[in-house]
C-alpha cells in the first residue's frame, strides 16, 4: 500500500489507496499565504491531489481550482472580476517557482510548487485508478486530442471522454458556447482540464462552472501543448531553478517576450512594496459576502 506522502515520481501514483475518510470542508481553506493580495493556499503537490479526489468522491458540488503565477499577481490588482474569481476558489495552488521564492522571502514558506502541467499528468494518473471521466477543452489544434493520446497511452485505464479546440474568439458566439456546454454536459466529466490562457480560461470557468456541474474544473494555461510535444519543455533543472519561464521565453520569444518582460517587472515591483509595508498582503477588492455555494 502506498500514500501520497511517500509519492516520488509520477509512476507510483498508480499505486496510490484511495482515500475513504469523509473529509472536512473547512479543511480546505485551512493553510493560506497571501501574495500582494492573492491568496494561495500551503500545500504540497500530493495533498492537493488528496483534496481534489476527496472532493470529486465526497463533495461532488462544481468548483474550481486556480493555478497563480507572476502573469496572475499582476493581472489580479486591477481586474475585479478576476479577484472575486480567485475569492470563490476552491484551492489557489503556486503554479509558478517565483511564489515560493516571495512566499520564503515574507517568512510565509509554501509547502513545494504545484504546476499545472504537472497537475494535469498527477490527476490523470490518479483518475484513471479512480475510474474519473476527464474532458479536455481548449489548447492550439490538435493540442488537447493529441496531449490526451498520450496520457490514455500512459494510463490505459484513463478515461478521456472527449476533447475540444473551440475556435478563435469562441466566447462571442452563442452557437458555439452552446455547443461546448452541451458537449461537456453529454460527456458528464468529473475534471475539466482547460487550456485557453489567461484570465481567459479563468473567467470562462468561472461563468459556466456552475451549470456545467462538473466536481473540478482547472485551467492550465498551455499544458496541452507541452504535454503533445507541440512546445518543448524546459529541462527539470531549469524547472527546479524557477527558470522554466526563461526557457519558455527562448522558445517562443515573439509570443511571450512583451509579456514576460512586462508581467515580471511588474510583479518584482509589486513584492518590492509589499516587503516594505506599501501594500497590505491581505487586500482584497472583493465582496467576501458573496461566496460559492458549498
Amino acid at each position: 500500500m502506498l500514500y501520497l506522502g511517500e509519492i516520488t515520481s509520477f509512476s507510483q501514483i498508480e499505486k496510490i489507496e484511495p482515500i475513504r475518510v469523509q473529509p472536512n470542508r473547512n479543511s480546505f481553506l485551512n493553510m493560506k499565504v497571501y501574495i500582494c493580495g492573492v491568496r494561495v493556499d500551503r500545500l504540497s503537490f500530493d495533498r492537493v491531489i488528496t483534496k481534489l479526489v476527496e472532493h470529486i468522491h465526497f463533495n461532488k458540488y462544481p468548483a474550481y481550482v486556480v493555478t497563480p503565477n507572476a502573469q496572475h499577481i499582476v493581472i489580479f490588482q486591477n481586474d475585479p472580476e478576476f479577484q472575486k474569481i480567485y475569492d470563490r476558489a476552491l484551492l489557489s495552488v503556486p503554479d509558478g517557482v517565483p511564489l515560493l521564492w516571495v512566499a520564503k522571502l515574507m517568512n510565509n514558506p509554501l509547502d513545494g510548487r504545484v504546476n499545472g502541467t504537472d497537475l494535469v499528468e498527477g490527476l490523470c494518473a490518479v483518475s484513471a485508478k479512480e475510474q474519473f471521466k476527464i474532458f479536455f477543452l481548449g489548447g492550439r489544434p490538435q493540442a488537447a486530442k493529441r496531449a490526451a493520446q498520450i496520457m490514455c497511452e500512459r494510463y490505459p485505464q484513463l478515461k478521456v471522454i472527449d476533447t475540444y479546440c473551440p475556435p478563435y474568439n469562441f466566447e462571442n458566439n452563442e452557437a458555439e458556447i452552446q455547443k461546448i456546454e452541451e458537449m461537456i454536459k453529454t460527456a458528464a466529466p468529473d475534471i475539466l482540464f482547460v487550456g485557453l490562457g489567461a484570465p481567459k480560461q479563468e473567467k470562462w470557468i468561472a461563468d459556466f462552472h456552475q451549470q456545467l456541474n462538473v466536481p473540478i474544473s482547472i485551467g492550465i494555461g498551455g499544458s496541452f501543448e507541452l504535454i503533445s510535444g507541440m512546445v518543448e519543455r524546459a529541462p527539470k533543472w531549469m524547472q527546479q531553478a524557477g527558470l522554466e519561464w526563461l526557457f519558455r521565453l527562448l522558445v517562443e520569444p515573439r509570443r511571450l517576450g512583451g509579456r514576460y518582460l512586462i508581467s515580471n517587472t511588474i510583479f518584482i515591483w509589486l513584492v518590492a512594496k509589499q516587503k516594505i509595508g506599501l501594500i497590505s498582503s491581505r487586500y482584497l477588492k472583493t465582496d467576501n459576502a458573496t461566496k460559492v455555494k458549498r
